[in-house]
């Protein structure tokens, strides 16, 4: 994959904070005041860490301390995963592909392959269907059958026996530190998708390879530099097509489908200002580089 460097660019530990395992109850208001309150000190501690502003890193640090620590804010993200509280967003991709996965017959003994990257539980909606041979990842694993391991570091496949046909990032974009990190982060899922076309029915190229994604619903509806089309025409540019989508209060989600390969020279995308407003969120994605 031909993405171009930026400088420094950080790994993925300096987003999304590892979880726990056995969360007391937090109210729904505290839970997501908490997790709000800690995203933006990590990014903030991301832009101090590249300026090489050591002084600033202290200072955010001690406000993240001040928080409760890495624990209260796995204590908060685990209390949202509760089902009273939207629960596990996998329930929405299993809405969208059963009825054409029991459709169709797999191979005896075959599963379609899926990559959970920032897995919270081994016991979610895809992993109950008995659809999927799952691989489970996340920075910080703290259950048996999660890997502990950064998908940004994940070393690439070596055929397609090792690639997926379809990678979930259910939360995952949004805690990545940088617009040019986002980027990378769906350039490379590329690299880990089956090609298009390789499905054994027709029915199942509908939906296969693909791409779950889910973000908090304010990066796409109330940033600066992102809205539905330019995500849209993002996505594109990558060889995807948009064939389901849902919009909540919290939560946007997507599932991307690969119908070809990236454009090639491919197009860069800068973080340029769609919508104005002092209210508006600086959620953005950047494409730069050669193509693939």
């Amino acid at each position: 994959m031909g993405v171009k460097k930026t400088t420094r660019m950080k790994s993925l530990t300096a987003g999304r904070p590892p979880t726990a395992r056995k969360p007391k109850t937090i109210s729904r208001k505290a839970t997501k005041s908490l997790i709000n309150a800690h995203h933006l000190l990590e990014k903030k501690k991301a832009q101090a860490i590249a300026k090489g502003d050591r002084a600033a890193e202290v200072a955010i640090d001690a406000k993240i301390t001040a928080l409760g620590g890495i624990e209260k804010y796995q204590q908060a993200s685990l209390q949202g995963q509760r089902l009273d509280r939207g629960g596990d967003s996998s329930h929405v991709l299993m809405e969208w592909l059963k009825p054409t996965i029991s459709n169709h017959t797999l191979p005896k003994g075959a599963r379609l392959r899926m990559l959970e990257v920032g897995a919270l539980s081994t016991t979610n909606a895809c992993s109950r269907s008995e659809y999927f041979d799952m691989k489970r990842i996340d920075l910080n694993s703290q259950s048996e059958g999660i890997l502990q391991q950064d998908f940004m570091k994940r070393p690439l496949p070596k055929d397609d026996s090792e690639r997926f046909d379809i990678i979930s990032l259910s939360l995952v974009l949004n805690f990545v530190p940088d617009a040019a990190g986002r980027g990378a982060m769906l350039l490379r899922t590329l690299d880990f998708l089956k090609q298009p076309d390789m499905q054994p029915s027709s029915g199942l190229r509908d939906l296969f390879p693909s791409l779950f994604m889910v973000l908090p619903a304010p990066c796409v509806t109330n940033s600066r530099y992102m809205d539905e089309p330019h995500m849209e025409s993002i996505m594109s540019t990558l060889g995807y097509v948009k064939v389901q989508t849902k919009v909540t209060q919290r939560l946007v989600y997507y599932l991307w489908v690969r119908k070809s390969g990236p454009q090639s020279p491919l197009k860069i995308f800068k973080k340029l200002e769609l919508r104005t407003g002092h209210s508006r969120n600086n959620f953005a994605v950047v494409i730069q580089g050669p193509s693939r």
